[in-house]
């Protein structure tokens, strides 16, 4: 008997973050879930972003007292109820409207950080005032560099906590599913068309009234009238620089003063460079398997980056995480944060706000009961001696075994 996953549209139902996958497949219009699910070319690093988790085991210890249980953390010098956060998607108000507030606003009510795209469909200033909670902001290093310092001190007058800057972007990857939806370039063929007419749904939370989205953080960088979804896509490809360099982030560093991130390190050498920019952490990421196809993931070379800059700067990651299982290994492995993000998206697709905080609620079930089964009561207490993985010798895993858990929180 073939097993179905929930794809009504009650998200309390949602047992799994597949679940909640589902739903949104059903919510959706296909144009829409493909631009989630989709990876560069033949989808190699997407489809290894997930098969990684299953190469990696736990060793339980048995006997332990694990009534009570803790899966708080420090990260910055404040505390987060789990050891994850949203991270930025784009376009999230294509998928329900005003998403960005929405996704905001459960991870605040989760006592979770979030992390706000610069091509979001709601005002920074709008997210901050309306969610509250720990909101930091992603941005691109666009050629012009007036539009990032305006954009920079918009985010400081708001409360941004911190400034995440995606660098593997500068050349874009080509996700080929996606563009299979397209006639030309952001014109649906007329397969899709027809779909959206399917989805009744989403036409009337999205596009009625008002039409398509516009982008609102992104100002004097998009011509006058070409901030709509649509209209700004090509525009802002045109406008991330291939030039890009470690002296535009320490350029950046001395212009924000609050916490700045630089995320798209997939290796010890750049993150010691990270290291000698001046930067508070980095995020290990080959951008959800969707720019250079073939890459390693995050999960294969965190132990690397952690082992040479533990201490120096946080250490965060994303890429494939579904379970509180997949969380708790790269916990374990010396990550001091998660970011999800289709995860949430999927909840977001499939509920709105609802949805989203569904999601996160999934995912802390998920980190409780595995710390319960793994015979650990605190999260500061998982190291390397929990796991077993082919990439950790024994005598690598012995030695982070204890006696270095304190570093895993980095004020």
């Amino acid at each position: 008997m073939k097993r179905r996953l929930y794809s009504g549209r009650d998200v309390n139902r949602a047992h799994s973050i597949d679940d909640l996958r589902a739903m949104a497949r059903g919510r959706l219009p296909n144009f829409c879930f493909e631009y989630i699910e989709g990876g560069a070319e033949d989808e190699t690093t997407l489809c290894r972003n997930r098969d990684v988790f299953n190469d990696i085991a736990f060793l339980p210890r048995t006997l332990v007292d694990v009534e009570h249980r803790n899966q708080s953390r420090m990260l910055f010098g404040q505390r987060i109820a789990s050891p994850f956060m949203i991270g930025p998607t784009g376009y999230s108000g294509l998928m329900f409207r005003e998403g960005d507030v929405k996704l905001a606003s459960a991870a605040a009510a989760a006592g979770i950080p979030f992390v706000l795209s610069n091509v979001s469909t709601v005002a920074l200033e709008d997210v901050v005032r309306r969610a509250g909670g720990r909101v930091w902001m992603q941005v691109y290093m666009y050629r012009t560099r007036e539009f990032l310092a305006k954009l920079a001190q918009r985010s400081q007058e708001a409360g941004i906590e911190a400034l995440v800057v995606t660098t593997d972007s500068a050349v874009f990857g080509k996700r080929e599913w996606d563009l299979r939806n397209y006639i030309k370039p952001l014109m649906l063929d007329w397969r899709n068309k027809f779909d959206v007419l399917r989805h009744p749904r989403w036409m009337s939370n999205v596009l009625w009234p008002g039409g398509m989205p516009r982008f609102a953080n992104l100002g004097d960088l998009l011509p006058p009238g070409q901030n709509s979804v649509k209209g700004a896509t090509i525009t802002l490809g045109q406008q991330l620089d291939p030039s890009l360099s470690w002296d535009d982030i320490r350029w950046l560093r001395d212009l924000w003063p609050n916490r700045l991130i630089v995320k798209g390190v997939l290796g010890a050498p750049d993150a010691l460079r990270a290291v000698e920019a001046g930067v508070d952490g980095i995020v290990l990421s080959n951008h959800g398997g969707r720019q250079l196809d073939g890459a390693v993931s995050a999960m294969d070379v965190l132990p690397e980056v952690v082992d040479q800059v533990r201490g120096r700067l946080s250490v965060m990651l994303d890429g494939g995480f579904r379970r509180g299982s997949d969380i708790l290994k790269a916990v374990a492995l010396g990550a001091d944060a998660v970011l999800l993000g289709r995860a949430t998206t999927y909840g977001l697709s499939a509920g709105g706000q609802s949805g989203a905080a569904r999601a996160i609620q999934i995912l802390q079930t998920e980190v409780d009961r595995t710390l319960g089964l793994l015979g650990c009561s605190d999260i500061a207490a998982l190291d390397r001696s929990y796991l077993r993985w082919p990439m950790l010798s024994p005598a690598l895993a012995r030695s982070h075994a204890g006696g270095e858990k304190d570093a895993l929180s980095i004020a």
